[in-house]
């Protein structure tokens, strides 16, 4: 089989793609034939050394998945071989095959494409768990999402229709507030606006009752300070230290030397609360097992429906990726590893 390999720290012109041998699944796990994998932001910022909890290079990043199952693992009858799935691979999703555990892959209807399912366990995954697992959000609360153009964006918005919110704020740049306001977002151009003054006039002063961060550093603490008494915070990224292919000392030390630091006390007096989400590092496996298969039932009753940017064969992955350092993905950017 083929599959994507960083060798090492770098950009796009670093990555490989080689030959292995197929994978064989241990007691316990499934072997997937890949038909798409999703990309995602964080796999960009390990291809530049800058995610902490990556594996030592060489490795195939992919956090996750959807394809077919071509093999079963002793203690496994929860699927069988042909099965349509989706999976959430933690890492390993960038290849034609690829083996995990079985409480991380859902079976999928027919009616259900590769794509829709590919888009689903880390960005409608990561979502779910923030403002449902996490912020127990309830029909007309608001909301503020940065990057709102972006995969977890796109499914915010949905998860948060679904919902009955009553209000969605997102930030994104000039080009794309008719796509944001499309969605039913109140667009916030983040050039021109400022997000915390926008919140604080659409709420009658109060604050959203969700905030959600993937920027850090000062940013951070502005969307804090977007919240109302009692709101919640969510943070799951560290996009500002990321500028372009490259990776720059400057925009590193800047995101981190910028990121607050929260008084427990004021957390207290506030009644607000601070949650850090790393849905790769969710050691719970029924947890998110319980996510994927709400997820699954409400992607087939069409409450959510993934936005799709554009599919790209696994061989341009280089293309695929600097797609998102341009910041010119609107929804959900796909590899697709399908047979040909």
């Amino acid at each position: 089989m083929k599959k994507i390999v960083y060798p090492r720290a770098g950009g796009v012109e670093t990555i490989e793609i080689v030959e292995a041998e197929d994978p064989t699944p241990a007691r316990g796990e499934v072997c997937v034939r890949v038909h798409r994998a999703g990309v995602n932001f964080a796999e960009l910022m390990m291809r530049q050394g800058l995610y902490g909890s990556s594996p030592d290079y060489p490795f195939t990043p992919g956090y996750e998945t959807a394809g077919e199952v071509i093999g079963l693992g002793e203690g496994v009858d929860s699927l069988r071989k042909g099965d349509r799935v989706l999976a959430m691979t933690g890492f390993g999703g960038y290849a034609e095959k690829v083996c995990l555990d079985a409480r991380r892959v859902v079976k999928i209807p027919d009616s259900v494409s590769f794509d829709q399912a590919a888009a689903i366990p880390v960005t409608y995954g990561t979502s779910y768990h923030m403002l449902v697992h996490l912020g127990r959000m309830v029909r007309g609360e608001t909301v503020l999402i940065h990057h709102a153009a972006g995969g977890v964006g796109t499914a915010v918005a949905q998860i948060c229709n679904a919902l009955g919110a009553s209000l969605v704020i997102g930030t994104a740049s000039a080009p794309k507030r008719d796509f944001v306001e499309s969605l039913g977002m109140r667009f916030v151009d983040r050039g021109e606006e400022d997000f915390v003054d926008v919140c604080k006039s659409m709420t009658g002063g109060k604050g959203v009752h969700h905030a959600i961060d993937p920027v850090g550093g000062k940013h951070l603490l502005r969307s804090y300070k977007s919240l109302r008494k009692g709101g919640k915070l969510y943070y799951f990224g560290a996009s500002a230290a990321v500028k372009g292919n490259k990776r720059s000392r400057i925009s590193e030390f800047r995101m981190w030397w910028g990121m607050p630091r929260f008084d427990p006390l004021k957390l207290m007096i506030s009644n607000k609360a601070v949650f850090g989400v790393h849905m790769g590092l969710l050691e719970d496996e029924s947890v998110f097992k319980g996510h994927l298969d709400d997820l699954s039932r409400m992607l087939s009753d069409g409450e959510i429906d993934p936005v799709i940017d554009g599919v790209w064969r696994f061989e341009e992955v280089a293309d695929a990726q600097m797609h998102m350092h341009d910041r010119k993905n609107k929804g959900k950017v796909l590899l697709d590893f399908s047979p040909q």
